[in-house]
Protein backbone atom coordinates (compact mmCIF):
# COMPACT_ATOMS: atom_id res chain seq x y z
CA UNK A 1 0.00 0.00 0.00
CA UNK A 2 1.14 3.63 -0.48
CA UNK A 3 2.96 5.54 2.26
CA UNK A 4 0.78 7.84 4.44
CA UNK A 5 1.99 10.92 2.56
CA UNK A 6 1.05 9.22 -0.71
CA UNK A 7 -2.43 8.48 0.63
CA UNK A 8 -2.89 12.12 1.61
CA UNK A 9 -1.77 13.37 -1.81
CA UNK A 10 -3.98 10.79 -3.54
CA UNK A 11 -6.95 11.93 -1.46
CA UNK A 12 -6.50 15.58 -2.40
CA UNK A 13 -5.92 14.70 -6.04
CA UNK A 14 -9.22 12.81 -5.99
CA UNK A 15 -10.95 15.87 -4.52
CA UNK A 16 -9.40 18.08 -7.19
CA UNK A 17 -10.28 15.84 -10.11
CA UNK A 18 -13.80 15.18 -8.79
CA UNK A 19 -14.59 18.89 -8.68
CA UNK A 20 -12.97 19.56 -12.03
CA UNK A 21 -14.55 16.65 -13.90
CA UNK A 22 -17.98 17.22 -12.38
CA UNK A 23 -17.91 20.44 -14.34
CA UNK A 24 -16.67 18.70 -17.47
CA UNK A 25 -19.39 16.08 -17.25
CA UNK A 26 -22.06 18.75 -16.78
CA UNK A 27 -21.56 20.05 -20.32
CA UNK A 28 -21.91 16.64 -22.03
CA UNK A 29 -25.72 16.71 -22.50
CA UNK A 30 -25.63 20.31 -23.73
CA UNK A 31 -22.43 20.53 -25.79
CA UNK A 32 -23.66 19.19 -29.13
CA UNK A 33 -27.03 20.91 -28.74
CA UNK A 34 -25.40 24.23 -27.82
CA UNK A 35 -23.14 24.03 -30.88
CA UNK A 36 -26.15 23.21 -33.06
CA UNK A 37 -27.95 26.30 -31.70
CA UNK A 38 -25.58 28.39 -33.83
CA UNK A 39 -27.20 26.79 -36.91
CA UNK A 40 -24.27 24.60 -38.00
CA UNK A 41 -24.01 21.10 -39.49
CA UNK A 42 -23.06 17.89 -37.66
CA UNK A 43 -19.46 18.16 -38.85
CA UNK A 44 -19.24 21.68 -37.42
CA UNK A 45 -20.57 20.35 -34.12
CA UNK A 46 -17.73 17.86 -34.28
CA UNK A 47 -15.26 20.71 -34.83
CA UNK A 48 -16.51 22.47 -31.68
CA UNK A 49 -15.75 19.29 -29.74
CA UNK A 50 -12.50 18.56 -31.58
CA UNK A 51 -10.94 21.97 -30.99
CA UNK A 52 -10.99 21.22 -27.26
CA UNK A 53 -9.01 18.07 -28.01
CA UNK A 54 -6.68 20.00 -30.32
CA UNK A 55 -5.77 22.30 -27.45
CA UNK A 56 -5.20 19.33 -25.17
CA UNK A 57 -3.05 17.68 -27.85
CA UNK A 58 -0.91 20.78 -28.37
CA UNK A 59 -0.53 21.63 -24.69
CA UNK A 60 0.00 18.11 -23.26
CA UNK A 61 3.78 17.90 -23.74
CA UNK A 62 4.35 21.55 -22.72
CA UNK A 63 2.33 20.70 -19.61
CA UNK A 64 4.87 18.03 -18.74
CA UNK A 65 7.70 20.51 -19.16
CA UNK A 66 5.91 23.07 -16.99
CA UNK A 67 5.28 20.41 -14.34
CA UNK A 68 9.04 19.78 -14.22
CA UNK A 69 10.03 23.46 -14.27
CA UNK A 70 7.31 25.22 -12.25
CA UNK A 71 6.27 22.27 -10.12
CA UNK A 72 3.19 20.08 -10.08
CA UNK A 73 1.13 22.32 -7.77
CA UNK A 74 1.65 25.51 -9.77
CA UNK A 75 0.84 23.81 -13.06
CA UNK A 76 -2.36 22.29 -11.66
CA UNK A 77 -3.51 25.63 -10.26
CA UNK A 78 -2.74 27.44 -13.50
CA UNK A 79 -4.69 24.85 -15.47
CA UNK A 80 -7.78 25.36 -13.33
CA UNK A 81 -7.72 29.12 -13.92
CA UNK A 82 -7.24 28.79 -17.68
CA UNK A 83 -10.08 26.25 -17.84
CA UNK A 84 -12.35 28.62 -15.89
CA UNK A 85 -11.70 31.48 -18.30
CA UNK A 86 -12.32 29.30 -21.35
CA UNK A 87 -15.62 27.90 -20.12
CA UNK A 88 -16.89 31.30 -19.02
CA UNK A 89 -16.17 32.57 -22.53
CA UNK A 90 -18.07 29.59 -23.98
CA UNK A 91 -21.16 30.58 -21.99
CA UNK A 92 -21.21 34.12 -23.37
CA UNK A 93 -20.00 33.39 -26.92
CA UNK A 94 -22.03 35.49 -29.38
CA UNK A 95 -21.09 33.47 -32.48
CA UNK A 96 -20.02 29.98 -33.45
CA UNK A 97 -16.47 31.20 -34.17
CA UNK A 98 -16.20 32.76 -30.72
CA UNK A 99 -17.51 29.55 -29.16
CA UNK A 100 -14.86 27.50 -30.96
CA UNK A 101 -12.12 29.87 -29.79
CA UNK A 102 -13.34 29.66 -26.20
CA UNK A 103 -13.38 25.88 -26.41
CA UNK A 104 -9.70 25.98 -27.40
CA UNK A 105 -8.84 28.02 -24.29
CA UNK A 106 -10.83 25.61 -22.09
CA UNK A 107 -9.01 22.66 -23.63
CA UNK A 108 -5.62 24.21 -22.90
CA UNK A 109 -6.57 24.50 -19.24
CA UNK A 110 -7.80 20.91 -19.20
CA UNK A 111 -4.47 19.72 -20.62
CA UNK A 112 -2.57 21.34 -17.78
CA UNK A 113 -4.83 19.75 -15.16
CA UNK A 114 -5.19 16.25 -16.63
CA UNK A 115 -1.57 15.79 -17.71
CA UNK A 116 -0.13 17.03 -14.43
CA UNK A 117 -2.59 14.93 -12.47
CA UNK A 118 -1.30 11.75 -14.10
CA UNK A 119 2.29 12.85 -13.48
CA UNK A 120 1.56 13.32 -9.75
CA UNK A 121 0.05 9.82 -9.58
CA UNK A 122 3.11 8.35 -11.29
CA UNK A 123 5.37 10.24 -8.86
CA UNK A 124 3.74 8.84 -5.71
CA UNK A 125 3.14 5.25 -6.88
CA UNK A 126 5.29 2.19 -7.58
CA UNK A 127 4.64 -0.60 -10.10
CA UNK A 128 3.36 -2.80 -7.27
CA UNK A 129 0.61 -0.39 -6.14
CA UNK A 130 0.17 1.76 -9.26
CA UNK A 131 -2.93 -0.06 -10.49
CA UNK A 132 -4.76 0.45 -7.19
CA UNK A 133 -3.71 4.07 -6.75
CA UNK A 134 -4.60 5.01 -10.30
CA UNK A 135 -7.84 3.03 -10.11
CA UNK A 136 -8.98 5.09 -7.13
CA UNK A 137 -8.11 8.29 -8.98
CA UNK A 138 -9.62 7.14 -12.28
CA UNK A 139 -12.70 5.78 -10.51
CA UNK A 140 -13.35 9.20 -8.99
CA UNK A 141 -12.57 10.77 -12.37
CA UNK A 142 -15.04 8.54 -14.22
CA UNK A 143 -17.72 8.91 -11.56
CA UNK A 144 -17.48 12.71 -11.63
CA UNK A 145 -17.62 12.81 -15.44
CA UNK A 146 -20.51 10.35 -15.38
CA UNK A 147 -22.56 12.05 -12.65
CA UNK A 148 -21.94 15.48 -14.14
CA UNK A 149 -24.50 15.07 -16.94
CA UNK A 150 -27.27 14.79 -14.33
CA UNK A 151 -26.93 18.34 -12.94
CA UNK A 152 -25.73 19.51 -16.34
CA UNK A 153 -28.86 18.21 -18.05
CA UNK A 154 -31.07 19.85 -15.42
CA UNK A 155 -29.21 23.16 -15.77
CA UNK A 156 -29.52 23.04 -19.57
CA UNK A 157 -33.22 22.14 -19.44
CA UNK A 158 -34.26 24.79 -16.90
CA UNK A 159 -31.71 27.62 -17.33
CA UNK A 160 -30.52 27.26 -20.90
CA UNK A 161 -27.74 25.50 -22.79
CA UNK A 162 -25.10 28.01 -21.63
CA UNK A 163 -25.64 27.28 -17.92
CA UNK A 164 -23.48 24.10 -17.75
CA UNK A 165 -20.50 26.03 -19.13
CA UNK A 166 -20.81 28.56 -16.32
CA UNK A 167 -20.97 25.70 -13.84
CA UNK A 168 -17.77 24.24 -15.33
CA UNK A 169 -16.05 27.62 -14.94
CA UNK A 170 -16.94 27.68 -11.24
CA UNK A 171 -15.75 24.12 -10.58
CA UNK A 172 -12.47 24.87 -12.39
CA UNK A 173 -11.79 27.76 -10.01
CA UNK A 174 -12.48 25.50 -7.03
CA UNK A 175 -10.07 22.88 -8.45
CA UNK A 176 -7.39 25.55 -8.83
CA UNK A 177 -7.76 26.55 -5.18
CA UNK A 178 -7.53 22.92 -4.05
CA UNK A 179 -4.35 22.44 -6.11
CA UNK A 180 -2.65 25.50 -4.68
CA UNK A 181 -3.57 24.83 -1.05
CA UNK A 182 -3.37 21.03 -0.81
CA UNK A 183 -1.00 19.50 -3.40
CA UNK A 184 2.71 19.51 -2.46
CA UNK A 185 5.66 19.06 -4.79
CA UNK A 186 5.97 15.40 -5.79
CA UNK A 187 8.76 15.37 -8.38
CA UNK A 188 11.32 12.67 -7.43
CA UNK A 189 14.77 13.96 -6.51
CA UNK A 190 17.30 13.70 -9.33
CA UNK A 191 19.46 11.36 -7.32
CA UNK A 192 16.62 8.87 -6.99
CA UNK A 193 15.52 9.19 -10.58
CA UNK A 194 18.64 7.92 -12.25
CA UNK A 195 21.33 10.15 -13.65
CA UNK A 196 20.97 9.24 -17.31
CA UNK A 197 17.24 9.98 -17.50
CA UNK A 198 17.48 13.04 -15.27
CA UNK A 199 20.17 14.63 -17.44
CA UNK A 200 18.62 13.75 -20.80
CA UNK A 201 16.91 16.56 -22.65
CA UNK A 202 13.14 16.43 -22.92
CA UNK A 203 13.44 15.74 -26.67
CA UNK A 204 15.82 12.84 -26.00
CA UNK A 205 13.36 11.42 -23.49
CA UNK A 206 10.59 11.56 -26.10
CA UNK A 207 12.76 9.72 -28.63
CA UNK A 208 13.44 7.00 -26.08
CA UNK A 209 9.72 6.55 -25.46
CA UNK A 210 8.95 6.48 -29.19
CA UNK A 211 11.12 3.39 -29.51
CA UNK A 212 9.09 1.46 -26.91
CA UNK A 213 6.49 -0.75 -28.66
CA UNK A 214 4.31 -1.19 -25.61
CA UNK A 215 4.19 2.54 -24.93
CA UNK A 216 3.08 3.23 -28.50
CA UNK A 217 0.42 0.51 -28.41
CA UNK A 218 -1.09 1.64 -25.10
CA UNK A 219 -1.14 5.19 -26.44
CA UNK A 220 -3.05 3.82 -29.46
CA UNK A 221 -5.57 2.25 -27.06
CA UNK A 222 -6.01 5.61 -25.35
CA UNK A 223 -6.30 7.34 -28.73
CA UNK A 224 -9.09 5.06 -29.95
CA UNK A 225 -10.94 5.32 -26.64
CA UNK A 226 -10.80 9.10 -26.99
CA UNK A 227 -12.15 8.84 -30.56
CA UNK A 228 -15.06 6.80 -29.25
CA UNK A 229 -15.71 9.05 -26.26
CA UNK A 230 -15.67 12.41 -28.04
CA UNK A 231 -16.65 11.39 -31.54
CA UNK A 232 -19.44 9.00 -30.55
CA UNK A 233 -20.52 9.54 -26.94
CA UNK A 234 -20.26 13.35 -26.89
CA UNK A 235 -21.08 14.17 -30.51
CA UNK A 236 -23.33 11.56 -32.11
CA UNK A 237 -25.14 9.79 -29.28
CA UNK A 238 -26.85 12.88 -27.73
CA UNK A 239 -28.22 13.78 -31.17
CA UNK A 240 -29.19 10.15 -31.83
CA UNK A 241 -30.97 9.94 -28.45
CA UNK A 242 -32.93 13.10 -29.14
CA UNK A 243 -33.84 12.35 -32.75
CA UNK A 244 -34.69 8.62 -32.43
CA UNK A 245 -35.84 8.34 -28.82
CA UNK A 246 -37.13 11.91 -28.30
CA UNK A 247 -35.01 12.36 -25.15
CA UNK A 248 -34.41 15.81 -23.65
CA UNK A 249 -31.01 16.81 -22.19
CA UNK A 250 -32.14 15.90 -18.67
CA UNK A 251 -32.98 12.28 -19.61
CA UNK A 252 -29.82 11.95 -21.71
CA UNK A 253 -27.77 13.19 -18.78
CA UNK A 254 -29.60 10.97 -16.29
CA UNK A 255 -28.67 7.84 -18.24
CA UNK A 256 -24.99 8.76 -18.38
CA UNK A 257 -24.96 9.74 -14.69
CA UNK A 258 -26.78 6.65 -13.42
CA UNK A 259 -24.41 4.30 -15.18
CA UNK A 260 -21.37 6.07 -13.73
CA UNK A 261 -22.11 4.53 -10.34
CA UNK A 262 -21.30 1.12 -11.84
CA UNK A 263 -17.95 2.40 -13.07
CA UNK A 264 -17.06 3.77 -9.63
CA UNK A 265 -17.90 0.48 -7.91
CA UNK A 266 -15.74 -1.53 -10.33
CA UNK A 267 -12.74 0.81 -10.39
CA UNK A 268 -10.88 -0.36 -7.28
CA UNK A 269 -11.44 -4.12 -7.80
CA UNK A 270 -10.13 -3.63 -11.34
CA UNK A 271 -7.06 -1.89 -9.92
CA UNK A 272 -6.40 -4.85 -7.64
CA UNK A 273 -6.57 -7.19 -10.64
CA UNK A 274 -4.22 -4.92 -12.59
CA UNK A 275 -1.64 -5.13 -9.80
CA UNK A 276 -2.08 -8.86 -9.32
CA UNK A 277 -2.47 -10.28 -12.82
CA UNK A 278 -1.05 -7.58 -15.06
CA UNK A 279 -2.26 -4.69 -17.21
CA UNK A 280 -3.18 -6.50 -20.44
CA UNK A 281 -5.78 -8.83 -18.96
CA UNK A 282 -7.87 -5.76 -18.09
CA UNK A 283 -7.12 -3.50 -21.06
CA UNK A 284 -8.08 -5.92 -23.83
CA UNK A 285 -11.59 -7.09 -22.76
CA UNK A 286 -12.54 -3.61 -21.51
CA UNK A 287 -11.70 -2.06 -24.88
CA UNK A 288 -13.78 -4.69 -26.68
CA UNK A 289 -16.68 -4.02 -24.28
CA UNK A 290 -16.48 -0.32 -25.16
CA UNK A 291 -17.08 -1.24 -28.79
CA UNK A 292 -20.00 -3.47 -27.85
CA UNK A 293 -21.62 -0.64 -25.90
CA UNK A 294 -21.60 1.57 -29.00
CA UNK A 295 -23.50 -1.12 -30.90
CA UNK A 296 -26.10 -1.18 -28.13
CA UNK A 297 -26.49 2.61 -28.40
CA UNK A 298 -26.92 2.17 -32.15
CA UNK A 299 -29.61 -0.51 -31.88
CA UNK A 300 -31.39 0.79 -28.75
CA UNK A 301 -35.17 0.93 -29.51
CA UNK A 302 -36.24 2.42 -26.17
CA UNK A 303 -35.01 4.54 -23.28
CA UNK A 304 -34.44 1.35 -21.26
CA UNK A 305 -32.02 0.06 -23.87
CA UNK A 306 -30.33 3.47 -23.91
CA UNK A 307 -29.73 2.97 -20.17
CA UNK A 308 -28.32 -0.51 -20.84
CA UNK A 309 -25.87 0.99 -23.33
CA UNK A 310 -24.85 3.65 -20.79
CA UNK A 311 -24.23 0.91 -18.22
CA UNK A 312 -22.12 -1.15 -20.65
CA UNK A 313 -20.01 1.90 -21.51
CA UNK A 314 -19.57 2.73 -17.83
CA UNK A 315 -18.52 -0.83 -16.95
CA UNK A 316 -15.87 -0.73 -19.68
CA UNK A 317 -14.56 2.64 -18.48
CA UNK A 318 -14.65 1.57 -14.83
CA UNK A 319 -12.69 -1.60 -15.48
CA UNK A 320 -10.07 -0.10 -17.78
CA UNK A 321 -9.79 3.40 -16.33
CA UNK A 322 -6.49 2.87 -14.52
CA UNK A 323 -4.87 0.13 -16.57
CA UNK A 324 -3.68 2.06 -19.66
CA UNK A 325 -2.24 4.92 -17.60
CA UNK A 326 -0.56 2.45 -15.25
CA UNK A 327 0.92 0.65 -18.27
CA UNK A 328 2.22 3.95 -19.67
CA UNK A 329 3.77 4.89 -16.32
CA UNK A 330 5.41 1.45 -16.09
CA UNK A 331 7.29 2.14 -19.31
CA UNK A 332 8.85 5.37 -18.01
CA UNK A 333 12.53 5.09 -17.01
CA UNK A 334 13.53 6.79 -13.77
CA UNK A 335 13.13 10.54 -13.89
CA UNK A 336 10.92 10.47 -16.98
CA UNK A 337 7.43 10.47 -15.48
CA UNK A 338 6.63 13.91 -16.90
CA UNK A 339 7.87 13.03 -20.40
CA UNK A 340 6.09 9.65 -20.48
CA UNK A 341 2.74 10.74 -19.08
CA UNK A 342 2.57 14.00 -21.03
CA UNK A 343 3.37 12.17 -24.28
CA UNK A 344 0.78 9.51 -23.44
CA UNK A 345 -1.81 12.24 -22.84
CA UNK A 346 -0.81 14.00 -26.06
CA UNK A 347 -1.30 10.88 -28.17
CA UNK A 348 -4.56 10.10 -26.41
CA UNK A 349 -5.81 13.65 -26.89
CA UNK A 350 -5.16 13.38 -30.61
CA UNK A 351 -8.28 11.21 -30.52
CA UNK A 352 -10.22 14.22 -29.25
CA UNK A 353 -9.22 16.02 -32.43
CA UNK A 354 -9.74 13.20 -34.90
CA UNK A 355 -12.85 11.60 -33.39
CA UNK A 356 -15.42 14.41 -33.49
CA UNK A 357 -14.35 15.67 -36.92
CA UNK A 358 -14.02 12.31 -38.67
CA UNK A 359 -17.10 10.74 -37.10
CA UNK A 360 -19.06 13.93 -37.71
CA UNK A 361 -18.12 13.79 -41.39
CA UNK A 362 -18.96 10.07 -41.59
CA UNK A 363 -22.32 10.78 -39.95
CA UNK A 364 -23.02 13.58 -42.45
CA UNK A 365 -22.01 11.46 -45.45
CA UNK A 366 -23.03 7.91 -44.51
CA UNK A 367 -25.27 8.28 -41.46
CA UNK A 368 -24.83 7.80 -37.73
CA UNK A 369 -25.22 4.02 -38.04
CA UNK A 370 -22.05 3.76 -40.14
CA UNK A 371 -20.15 6.10 -37.81
CA UNK A 372 -20.97 4.11 -34.65
CA UNK A 373 -20.42 0.72 -36.29
CA UNK A 374 -17.02 1.77 -37.64
CA UNK A 375 -15.96 3.02 -34.22
CA UNK A 376 -17.00 -0.25 -32.57
CA UNK A 377 -14.96 -2.20 -35.12
CA UNK A 378 -11.93 0.06 -34.61
CA UNK A 379 -12.01 -0.49 -30.84
CA UNK A 380 -12.09 -4.25 -31.33
CA UNK A 381 -9.24 -4.33 -33.86
CA UNK A 382 -6.98 -2.18 -31.69
CA UNK A 383 -7.73 -4.31 -28.61
CA UNK A 384 -6.73 -7.46 -30.49
CA UNK A 385 -3.53 -5.81 -31.78
CA UNK A 386 -2.61 -4.82 -28.22
CA UNK A 387 -3.27 -8.36 -27.02
CA UNK A 388 -0.99 -9.78 -29.70
CA UNK A 389 1.93 -7.36 -29.77
CA UNK A 390 2.17 -5.41 -26.48
CA UNK A 391 4.46 -6.87 -23.79
CA UNK A 392 3.21 -7.13 -20.23
CA UNK A 393 4.87 -4.48 -18.03
CA UNK A 394 4.10 -5.74 -14.53
CA UNK A 395 2.69 -8.81 -12.85
CA UNK A 396 3.01 -9.45 -9.13
CA UNK A 397 5.02 -12.53 -8.18
CA UNK A 398 2.84 -12.91 -5.11
CA UNK A 399 -0.13 -11.11 -3.58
Amino acid sequence: MPEPSGVRILTWMCVLIAVNQLGFGSIVPALALYARSFGVAQSAIGLAIAVYGLARFLVAVPSGRLADRLGRRTTLALGGLVSAVGNALCAVAPTYAAFVGARFVAGAGAALVLTTGLIVLADISTPANRGRMMSVYQGVFIFAVGIGPLPGGLLATHWGLAAPFLAYAVTSVVASVVAWLAIPGTRPAAGRAGAGAAEATFAAQLRLLAAHRGFLLVSLIAFVNAVARTGALFNIIPILARDRLALDPARIGFGLALASVVGLVLAYPAGVLVDRYGRKIIIVPATILSGLSLLIFLLAPTYAWYLVACAAWSVAMGISGAAPAAYAADTAPGGMNAAALSTYRMLADLGYVVGPIVLGLVADLAGVDAALAATAMLLTVVALAFARFAPETFRASRF
